[in-house]
C-alpha cells in the first residue's frame, strides 16, 4: 500500500510541465485573493477557451447542444462551467467542484472608529482561524464598495510596493506575562482583531481628528464616504505574493491554497479537455468555509437552476430529465486534505495520512465524531476511479483528517450526493491549513491536474 514520492520518478518533460503549471498557479493565487477576484479570473479564462455566458444565450433565444460550452456567473462570487457532451440525460455529468473562498477578516458594516489617537477598522473573522495568526503581520484590503447610485468601486490596497499595508497590533513580550498564561484560543480574542489604519490627525480638527483624516483620504483617493461602508464587502487578507518555498523550490507558500489549489487545476483540466463524450462541469463556489450557506454557497439552488436552463436551451427540459441528469452524474469534490506533519505527528495516524509528493488525495469520508456530517463514498465508485487514474499514470493516495476523534472537517461533497450521484472528496495535501500562509507541494498540484483531466476524459 506504500506509494512512491513522485519527485523520484519524473522525467525532464514532466518536470517542465510541472513547473509551468506551478508558475501559472502562483499567478492565479497572487491575483485572486478573494472569491470575487477568482471568479473574474476564471470567467476570463473560460471566455478565452470558447465558453459563452449562459445568460447571453438565454437572452438571445439561442439553443445549445453537443459541443457547446457555457458558463454561469452567480453574483460575481461563484462560477459554473459546462461543456456539453453526448446524451446528458442518461450519461449525466462529470463534475469537478471546488470552493474559492478562504478564511480571512471581514470589515464590519460600520468599521471605522478612533481610540486614543489611533484609527481602526473593526472586523469579524470569516471561516475557521486561529485568532493569534492575524496579529503583527501585514494585511491588504480587497473588495468592493457599492455607492447608492449603483457605482461599484473595486479595492485592492496593500499588494504593491508603493501601497500602504495594515495590521493588528500585539502586546510586546515584555508586558505579555498574563497573555502568555492564556490558552491558545484566548491569547487573542476574535473581537480584538481590529485593524490599525492610521495615527495622523487632520489639522484643524479637535474631535476624532485621526478618524477625520482617514475619512478625507478615503474620499480623496477612492471616492468613498464613511456611509458607503454600509454597502461594502471588504476583506483583510495577508499582504504579499505566493512564493516558491525550500532550497529545492519543491513547495509553494501562499495565502488561500484552501481551496484554490484545487480550483485552479480543476479549471485548467476543464479547458485542456475541449471535446468530451460525457458532459463536463466545473463548479467554483463561495461560502464553503462557513458551511456552504447563502445565495452563493453550494446549498443554494443556483447549480440545479442552471442545469434546468441548459436543458431548456437543449429542448429537453423536464423535471424527470433534470432528476436523471443529476442522478446519473459523478463528482470529484475537489478540496484539500491535511498533510502529514512530522512536527505534529501525534495528531495523525500514519497509515491513513496523506504525504507531500505522493499525489492526489482521496478522502472516502470526512466529518467528525463517527463520520458525522460526511459523504461516505461507495467502494464501487472508488474502484472505477482507481482504474482511471492507473490508466493515466496519476499518483494518488488516501487519507483521513487526523486521528479518530482528534478533530474533523467537511466539504461540499455531501450536498451534491443528495441528488443521488456518486461523490468523493479529492484534493491536495496542505501544511498549515487555514493559516495566513499555507504550503503545498508542486508535485501534488501537478498530479491533481492530471487526475482531474483523466476523470473528465474517462469518467
Amino acid at each position: 500500500m506504500s506509494k512512491d514520492n513522485m519527485w523520484k520518478l519524473y522525467n525532464e518533460g514532466e518536470l517542465e510541465q510541472l513547473e509551468k503549471l506551478s508558475a501559472d498557479y502562483i499567478g492565479f493565487l497572487n491575483n485572486g485573493k478573494t472569491e470575487r477576484e477568482c471568479t473574474d479570473i476564471l470567467i476570463e479564462m473560460a471566455e478565452a477557451n470558447g465558453y459563452r455566458n449562459l445568460e447571453d444565450v438565454i437572452a438571445q433565444g439561442g439553443t445549445l447542444g453537443f459541443g457547446d460550452k457555457v458558463y454561469a456567473n452567480n453574483m460575481g462570487k461563484y462560477v459554473m462551467m459546462v461543456n456539453i457532451g453526448e446524451d446528458i440525460v442518461n450519461r449525466g455529468m462529470n463534475i469537478l467542484g471546488a470552493h474559492i473562498d478562504s478564511p480571512r477578516l471581514d470589515l464590519k458594516q460600520n468599521p471605522l472608529y478612533e481610540s486614543d489617537e489611533f484609527a481602526y477598522f473593526n472586523t469579524h473573522y470569516y471561516g475557521g482561524i486561529k485568532y493569534y495568526h492575524y496579529v503583527a503581520m501585514p494585511l491588504a484590503l480587497h473588495g468592493v464598495v457599492v455607492k447608492k447610485d449603483g457605482t461599484v468601486i473595486k479595492l485592492s490596497i496593500g499588494e504593491k510596493d508603493d501601497e500602504p499595508v495594515f495590521f493588528v497590533s500585539d502586546i510586546l513580550i515584555h508586558l505579555a506575562q498574563e497573555q502568555l498564561k492564556k490558552v491558545g484560543a484566548k491569547v487573542v480574542e476574535g473581537e480584538d482583531l481590529d485593524i490599525m489604519v492610521g495615527s495622523r490627525p487632520l489639522a484643524g480638527e479637535e474631535k476624532d481628528a485621526v478618524k477625520a483624516f482617514i475619512i478625507k483620504l478615503l474620499k480623496d483617493n477612492y471616492d468613498i464616504e464613511e456611509e458607503d461602508f454600509f454597502s461594502a464587502e471588504i476583506e483583510a487578507v495577508p499582504a504579499g505574493k505566493a512564493r516558491e518555498a525550500g532550497f529545492d523550490r519543491s513547495m509553494i507558500l501562499g495565502y488561500g491554497h484552501d481551496d484554490r489549489c484545487c480550483a485552479y487545476p480543476s479549471a485548467v483540466a476543464l479547458f485542456d479537455v475541449p471535446e468530451v463524450k460525457t458532459t463536463a462541469c466545473g463548479l467554483f463556489v463561495d461560502k464553503e468555509e462557513i458551511g456552504s450557506v447563502g445565495a452563493t454557497g453550494m446549498e443554494s439552488h443556483f447549480f440545479v437552476d442552471m442545469i434546468r436552463e441548459i436543458l431548456d436551451r437543449m429542448g429537453i427540459y423536464s423535471e424527470l430529465n433534470l432528476s436523471r441528469v443529476l442522478r446519473n452524474s459523478r463528482m470529484l469534490s475537489s478540496d484539500v486534505s491535511a498533510a502529514y506533519d512530522p512536527l505534529y505527528a501525534d495528531k495523525f495516524e500514519k497509515m491513513n495520512a496523506c504525504y507531500f509528493g505522493h499525489g492526489l488525495t482521496f478522502n472516502k469520508y470526512t466529518g467528525s465524531r463517527g463520520k458525522s456530517g460526511s459523504n461516505d463514498a461507495n467502494a464501487e465508485y472508488i474502484g472505477k476511479l482507481r482504474a482511471i487514474l492507473d490508466k493515466h499514470n496519476v499518483a494518488f493516495q488516501s487519507a483521513e483528517m487526523g486521528k479518530v476523534d482528534t478533530g474533523g472537517g467537511g466539504t461540499i461533497a455531501y450536498i451534491l450526493s443528495l441528488y443521488g450521484m456518486e461523490v468523493i472528496d479529492s484534493g491536495i495535501p496542505v501544511l498549515s491549513m487555514h493559516a495566513p500562509w499555507e504550503a503545498i507541494s508542486k508535485s501534488d498540484l501537478y498530479e491533481a491536474y492530471k487526475g482531474y483531466k483523466a476523470f473528465l476524459i474517462e469518467g
